[in-house]
């Protein structure tokens, strides 16, 4: 599939979780989708990543700030069913909470 295709996919499963957030009386803040080079160097200096193949960089990412009862949810334990539907929307989705060396919480990708 081209890298077209990908992002088309994935921006049809960033539409779906949208929906099933608010439908579950969750609001949401977006954060970074695209990110250059440069900026993921900085990122990498500073700690914030671990990796120069961010899929930030093919706009196969978003970062989403997501709320419940105006409250920022920042711990996996809270976020984890939307990590577990993120990912049962397609066999490439991945979910920052479930990231093995590097918790990445507002993070969802399509590999």
């Amino acid at each position: 599939m081209s890298l077209g295709k990908e992002q088309e996919a994935f921006m049809r499963d960033v539409a779906k979780l949208l929906n099933y957030l608010h439908q579950n009386g969750y609001e949401v803040r977006g954060g970074e989708l695209e990110r250059t080079q440069a900026q993921q160097e900085i990122y990498i200096k500073t700690g914030k990543s671990k990796t120069m193949n961010s899929n930030h960089l093919r706009r196969c990412a978003i970062d989403l700030f997501i709320f419940k009862n105006d409250k920022w949810l920042t711990q996996k334990q809270e976020l984890q069913k939307i990590g577990d539907f993120w990912e049962s929307l397609n066999e490439k989705n991945r979910w920052g909470g479930n990231f093995k060396n590097f918790l990445d919480i507002p993070h969802f990708e399509r590999r």
